[in-house]
């Protein structure tokens, strides 16, 4: 019988339905934080506005600059058919790795039209390949010419809608554009965004960057992420892979003898996936980190609560253990705190 950090069951919870966060806090750092100090073993329950009384001295601070974009579009299969695609990521240049709600083949085509005052915008996906997890690859034409990724993302922009997590059960809205985006968010590729960011005000960023060192990577975050592990045991899972950039001067603070605090799960893989490979400071990241796979460079975790069975929750246990990410998660639900990615945070010493 493996030990219980490897089982899948380990990390289940059951979370009261009203605890899933289906709006932001308002303001940004009126959520709540749960601060747990591992070398006091003690717990503080207070507000994200408080968060930078708690950084330690001497700390560096990460984030994650990914950019979401409105990877949710709305068109029509030729014979008129509505139909859904949902931006996963870019694989290359030309090549997206999508998932689509309708039925499709190889060489259908999905019609994306949105006409706007003076501009007229039409963009089609032609199916490329079916993938045996549900995945399709597509690519996307433009007035006929095949088009890179990069060049699409001004339209999608516009006709997109924001790619809300699934536990989100209600359509996307204004408030979503600004809101389910960090005030950092920069490079343009995410479909999820670095919920841990979404936290921080524009003043309160600021505040912290004056006073700590800080260093921006990049991890575009895929739908993969909202992936629950469903083997029995955590290392037969096939962990996600995302596209990730560190910037010479963030590769500088990592190579340094000081303290991590890393903003989020994201900028957590990223960090540590160089850690485990100086040679490469962008490629592809799929590193699944769990109890017996423990942080080697970051020190202190902000992060989320996450979903059951998830490797957001198997990555918070690689920092505490499970039995004490378990505790953690019954004090949030037992103290009332908002889960996933609208939901509260908590601060890992």
């Amino acid at each position: 019988m493996p030990s219980k950090e490897y089982l899948t069951s380990s990390y289940d919870f059951t979370l009261p339905k009203e605890l899933i966060a289906t709006h932001p806090a308002s303001p940004r750092d009126s959520a709540k934080l749960l601060v747990y100090n591992r070398t006091t073993n003690e717990i503080t329950h207070t507000i994200f506005s408080q968060f930078e009384n708690f950084i330690p001295k001497d700390c560096t601070l990460i984030f994650n600059d990914t950019k979401v974009i409105k990877a949710r579009l709305f068109g029509k299969k030729l014979s008129g058919g509505k139909i859904e695609l949902l931006i996963n990521r870019a694989l290359n240049a030309h090549d997206v790795n999508v998932y689509i709600k309708g039925k499709v083949k190889v060489d259908s085509q999905i019609i994306f039209t949105k006409e706007t005052e003076g501009f007229d915008e039409n963009l089609v996906a032609h199916v490329k390949e079916l993938n045996d997890d549900g995945s399709r690859v597509v690519n996307f034409y433009m007035n006929e010419k095949l088009a890179r990724f990069e060049d699409i993302l001004p339209i999608i922009d516009k006709i997109g809608h924001v790619p809300l997590p699934p536990y989100i059960q209600r359509e996307d809205n204004k408030e979503d554009e600004s809101e389910y985006q960090s005030v950092f968010a920069q490079n343009e590729g995410a479909v999820a965004a670095p919920t841990a960011s979404l936290h921080f005000t524009d003043e309160q960023h600021k505040r912290i960057c004056d006073k700590h060192p800080h260093a921006y990577v990049t991890l575009h975050v895929g739908s993969g992420t909202f992936k629950p592990v469903e083997c029995e045991k955590i290392t037969e899972h096939p962990m996600h892979s995302e596209y990730y950039d560190i910037s010479d001067e963030a590769k500088k603070l990592l190579d340094l003898d000081i303290p991590i605090l890393s903003i989020g799960t994201t900028s957590t893989r990223t960090i540590e996936f160089y850690a485990r490979h100086k040679e490469r400071q962008r490629g592809e990241a799929n590193l699944f980190l769990h109890p017996n796979n423990k942080p080697w460079r970051v020190n202190h975790l902000l992060t989320n609560f996450h979903l059951p069975k998830s490797t957001l929750l198997m990555l918070v246990a690689s920092f505490v253990g499970v039995d004490k990410a378990q505790e953690l998660y019954k004090t949030a639900i037992e103290n009332r705190y908002r889960f996933y990615s609208y939901g509260d945070a908590m601060l890992i010493l």
